[in-house]
Parts: C-alpha cells; structure tokens; sequence
C-alpha cells in the first residue's frame, strides 16, 4: 500500500538523520480534505496519509526551512515545481530530498458537494469509487468524474526528478492538442477574450491567496505592495484587478508547473489558471520547454544568447 511504504520511507530518512524535516500530508478533521504536516521524530511519521486529496502544492513551504534538511512528499506538479526553484537557487544549502508518489489525480472536493444535497460528513475511496456519506445519505459516485480540471490534462503524473519513487510509474497519455481550457479561450474572438477575462476578475477581492498558495511567488516584496516605485493602486477597479493578474501570470511564464494551486486556494472561484496554461503552451510551441522536466535546463526568458531569434525586433 502506498501509504503504508511512504510512511517507512519517511521514517527510515529520519531515523538515519538523513533529513530533519519531513512535510507531507495528514488526515484532517474534514471530509474530502487532507492538511499538510511537518513531522521531526520518526514516530510521527504514523500520520503521513495519501489518497485522492493530497491537493496541495507543499513546495510552497520550502521557503521557511532554508537551514533544514528536507525530505518532502510530491505529485509530479509539486516536483516539477521544486526543480523550477532549484534552478533558481532557492536552496543554498541543501537541497530538498523528493519523496515521490504517482498521482493517481486529485479529487476536486467542491464538485463533489455539488453532486450532492446535505452535509458530508464522510468520504471513503475504494479503488475508483468515491463513497460520501452524510446524516441521511449515502451516495457513490465515479472517482473519475470529479476530478480537478487541471488534473485531467496533466502529462507529468510521475514525479520522475524524485530520490525516491513509492509505487510505480503510472502511465502518461500526452495531449493531442494544447491544453483544452487553452483551446477553449482561443476558439473566442479578442473582444470575447477580454470579456470573459473581465468577467472572471471582476469577483477578485484581492485577498492574494492565489500568491501565498504558488511556489513560484516568493518574492520579498511583491510588486502589488512596493510603494518605491507604486506599481499599482489598492483599489477593486477593473484597470488595477487586470494589471494585478496579467502581470502575475506573466511573472509565471516558463515557471508555472500547472499545478492549480492558486486557483484551488482562491475563494471566488475565479478560473486562474486560464492564463498561466495559455503562457506555459506558448512557451511549449516556441522554445519546446516544459518547467521543471530538465532539471539543468533554465526557463527560456530567464537566459539570453547572442544567437536567439530576434523576430519581433523591428
């Protein structure tokens, strides 16, 4: 099982002191829901869980334990992710050992609450099912048909950068076409672009969970708080709402390893990830580059040759 062998793999790494910290996921109180956990001794080590609703990016986390030495437990986004920051050089002094388990795809807990009337107070995967119980029900749904949109299109289930794999590889079925939100905003004219984007940003209540759930947003001082120079207002008008997530999905560009997690941590349910996947096919098509796949292979708009084409020069 694998949450039994993660659980071994994790203690072994503590007890020969090999790490110092292990950050993975643990059962929560709540159904459908898991919550991050940091675990120092290896008898703590019993309450590490998997299962379909280790949604979170823990990479994100790396940033506050710069002096410890890491083991922490990735999907193939999170690796992904962990790589993008290690070529960045975010880690000085050790570098994070990957703890990799083959996602079987996250379940999308809101779709779930929709499929169903009352309050869940459980839910118990068996293989593919999904069984949800509440006060007066019990209801079985198709694990597949509930899954997040992001993980439906994903192509790098196995975290093949990990130290250690728990469990096989799974199979990977690449996309005949871009990523079908992509396709989807694309098939709309300009003006029906904007609109929709418009539209979605228009409920932003610029609460910046988006930011704080991203890996890749570890900036001292973000742009949207820097009085010197002001770049942006605090205001909920529309101009200040478009310059805040166009600017940021740009910031992503050739960094964003599609894991969905700021539109998973966002509480209007604004479709975020529209614009980082339109840029990561972008930067696909042009440069034949996927974050976080060649562990030595920079982001293409973080590096400059002399010999790069030059078209749009005028």
């Amino acid at each position: 099982m694998i949450q039994e062998k993660l659980r071994e793999k994790a203690k072994e790494l503590l007890s020969k002191k090999e790490v110092d910290l292990i950050i993975g996921f643990s059962e929560w109180t709540l159904p459908l829901r898991t919550t991050p956990v940091f675990i120092r001794t290896p008898e703590g080590t019993e309450s590490l869980a998997w299962n379909s609703f280790c949604e979170n990016n823990l990479a994100t986390y790396l940033h506050k334990f710069g002096r410890f030495k890491v083991g922490i437990v990735v999907k193939g986004c999170d690796a992904r992710s962990v790589v993008a920051l290690s070529l960045e050089k975010r880690f000085p002094n050790h570098r994070p050992l990957l703890i990799g388990v083959p996602c079987q795809r996250m379940v999308d807990r809101k779709k779930v609450k929709k499929a169903v009337k009352g309050e869940i107070l459980q839910a118990v995967e068996q293989g593919d099912l999904l069984v949800v119980k509440g006060e007066d029900f019990e209801v079985t749904l198709k694990r597949d048909d509930f899954l997040y949109s992001v993980c439906r299109s994903c192509t790098h289930r196995t975290p093949n950068q990990a130290d250690f794999l728990i469990g096989d590889p799974v199979e990977e079925f690449p996309l005949d076409e871009a990523h079908p939100d992509v396709s989807e905003f694309e098939g709309k004219t300009p003006e029906e672009r904007w609109g929709s984007f418009e539209k979605e940003i228009s409920r932003c209540i610029r609460c910046y969970a988006c930011r704080e759930a991203c890996p890749m947003c570890y900036c001292t001082e973000c742009f949207v708080d820097s009085t010197r120079p002001k770049w942006i207002e605090k205001s909920l008008s529309p101009s200040d709402l478009a310059f805040y997530h166009i600017v940021r999905a740009y910031h992503q560009t050739g960094r964003c390893s599609g894991c969905g997690a700021c539109e998973r941590a966002c509480p209007m349910d604004i479709r975020l990830t529209h614009l980082t996947q339109k840029l990561n096919q972008e930067v696909k098509d042009l440069y034949g580059f996927e974050t976080g796949i060649q562990p030595e292979v920079p982001p293409p708009l973080s590096t400059f040759h002399p010999e790069d084409e030059q078209g749009f020069i005028k």
